[in-house]
């Protein structure tokens, strides 16, 4: 269905910025993504002009200059293919995470989430307005909405072992498995209520500001987090 919302969105979004090479992957592994990538631009940009029900694969896998082979080697759906475009600010937290020396668990959370859901350069203020537009879209798509469920189910456990090695050898498991699960909801929580809003990508009321509050509440009482 149109609105004047959405083309409007489409209008800003689909301009393409180009995106920093992962370090340390294959030529193989960067390409791949690099494809992945421009399917799931593709899938978002005709979302919002045409909704996710008047979008085939096809016309996706057109737009993004693949054959339809290609779009179902990557994705089991036209759904799906949005995933890289929503597990994009937890890959850079998670990334920041992995980088960080073992310290202060909550300090280091924190300045992982503000640092990862900053908009500081083009391509991350682009990742924050696809998401908004998606998480909009999803609230009358269950398909879109179990795309977004799976990419932060994908987040948690992937974020596990990051928190195990930074808390210590010695930190409960079950704690750290609630670190993650909080953590993880934390900005899911945060993303959702900026993109119902009109709230910019920076300062108060953005999903930096969001998240640290989100994570703040839901670990309060966290031993792990030294709260």
């Amino acid at each position: 269905m149109h609105t004047r919302w959405w083309r409007a969105y489409a209008d800003e979004v689909t301009q393409p910025v180009p995106q920093p090479a992962p370090p340390q992957t294959s030529l193989t592994e960067r390409r791949k993504a690099a494809t992945q990538l421009d399917i799931a631009r593709a899938a978002a940009a005709l979302f919002a002009e045409h909704g996710p029900d008047g979008t085939t694969a096809e016309a996706i896998a057109r737009h993004a200059g693949v054959a339809l082979r290609t779009f179902y080697r990557y994705f089991r759906s036209k759904q799906d293919a949005v995933g890289p475009l929503l597990s994009g600010g937890a890959e850079r937290w998670r990334a920041l995470l992995e980088a960080a020396e073992p310290g202060p668990l909550a300090k280091t959370l924190e300045a992982a989430v503000r640092q990862a859901l900053a908009a500081p350069d083009p391509h991350a203020a682009e990742q924050l307005r696809w998401t908004r537009g998606l998480l909009r879209a999803a609230e009358q798509d269950a398909a879109l909405r179990a795309v977004w469920y799976r990419v932060n189910q994908d987040s948690e456990e992937r974020l596990l072992p990051v928190l195990a090695r930074l808390a210590g050898p010695g930190a409960d498991a079950l704690e750290v498995r609630l670190a993650a699960a909080a953590a993880t909801d934390a900005i899911r929580v945060a993303l959702e209520a900026w993109a119902a809003t009109d709230a910019p990508a920076s300062g108060p009321g953005s999903p930096a500001d969001l998240a640290v509050r989100c994570l703040r509440e839901l670990t309060g009482g966290m031993r792990l987090l030294g709260r």
